[in-house]
């Protein structure tokens, strides 16, 4: 079998990386005999167990399914008619990297509004034009935020606070895409459950995968509609594991001792030695914080092209020269120093 692997470390997503060793563990580990199919074995319950746990208030539900875009469109559709809509920001993953799925899978319009380095406010949500008579428009239902956004910013618990008071008083429900998760919470230094249901969250995907596991993503539910709808919801949506075992051994390994954590703040620390280390470089912008484990930048196209001749990463903005530069749980600081002293060589030649 040939291998994957080209002996480098890439910067282009988090996505790249592999999977943590106490993961695969884990997996093997779940592989033997029998096990009751379709989310009904004892890993899952002891998993499920151990989510809700992180969020510590009655009625908390975790549904596994098998990735982020699929949390975010189950999420949707347990609570959106077709007739109404998903609002979010311009940059969100919904929006720009989901191929319209939540438009073909719930049948509702995404409305997408300006942010502010990924994030959106509260007087944001006035830009929804809801003055014309009924039925002629679709009905906002749900309000989607990331947490890391798009742009590598993290929301505060009064953010997210200020904007599901803004939704819940519109009559609106909040969802939280929760991909990076564990990059938030080691950031900010605070539980998750404090930016999630404390601070007014309806609807949680939270997201390991990109932190250092397989495939391992679910659903959250703090109460309401959602969770009487979203077992039929799930499996029509074609994400009801049979083997879910194999899911629950991964949340069950990346939860043990917090490496989840653990994994998002080295990464989210590999980040700061990237930004530090390129700080002061002639042609390098850092356009947004560094706040999590993306580095975002601004870079001449002619120096861009060079760059990407001898690094890999992600072209954020083609037009305006904006790049995304990010690290993973098995980043090194000598992959971060190799990848600094090459752009430094690059943008001074």
């Amino acid at each position: 079998m040939t291998a994957s692997y080209d002996g480098r470390r890439h910067f282009y997503s988090d996505n790249l990386a592999g999977t943590h060793p106490r993961v695969m563990q884990a997996m093997q580990e779940a592989n033997v005999g029998h096990a009751l199919a379709y989310g009904e074995d004892p890993l899952t319950a002891e998993a499920q167990a151990r989510v809700c746990q992180l969020f510590g208030t009655e009625g908390v539900e975790a549904q596994f399914v098998f990735n982020g875009t699929a949390a975010n469109v189950l999420s949707a559709a347990a609570v959106t008619a077709p007739f109404q809509a998903v609002v979010c920001s311009e940059t969100s993953h919904i929006h720009w990297d989901e191929c319209g799925a939540i438009e073909r899978f719930v049948g509702c319009r995404v409305l997408a509004l300006p942010s502010e380095g990924g994030k959106l406010t509260p007087d944001r949500l006035d830009d929804i034009a809801e003055g014309h008579a009924e039925p002629h428009q679709s009905k906002p239902r749900l309000l989607s935020i990331t947490q890391v956004t798009e742009m590598g910013t993290v929301y505060t618990p009064a953010e997210v606070r200020a904007l599901a008071d803004a939704a819940h008083a519109r009559g609106w429900l909040l969802h939280m895409d929760g991909a990076r998760l564990a990059n938030a919470a080691a950031y900010l230094e605070i539980p998750p459950r404090a930016f999630t249901v404390d601070a007014g969250v309806d609807l949680l995907s939270l997201g390991l995968t990109k932190t250092g596991a397989m495939m391992a993503e679910a659903v959250v539910l703090f109460g309401g509609e959602a969770s009487r709808t979203f077992p039929y919801v799930r499996k029509q949506g074609l994400q009801l594991a049979s083997k879910m075992r194999f899911i629950s051994a991964q949340f069950l390994a990346m939860l043990a001792d917090d490496l989840w954590l653990q994994l998002a703040s080295h990464a989210n620390q590999m980040a700061q030695r990237l930004c530090a280390s390129v700080r002061g470089i002639p042609g390098v912008e850092l356009i947004h914080p560094t706040q999590a484990n993306g580095v975002f930048v601004r870079l001449a196209p002619e120096k861009m092209k060079e760059l990407l001749r001898e690094l890999t990463f992600a072209v954020w903005d083609p037009r305006r020269g904006e790049a995304r530069w990010m690290t993973a749980w098995d980043t090194t600081a000598e992959d971060v120093d190799a990848f600094a002293e090459t752009v430094q060589k690059v943008m001074t030649r």
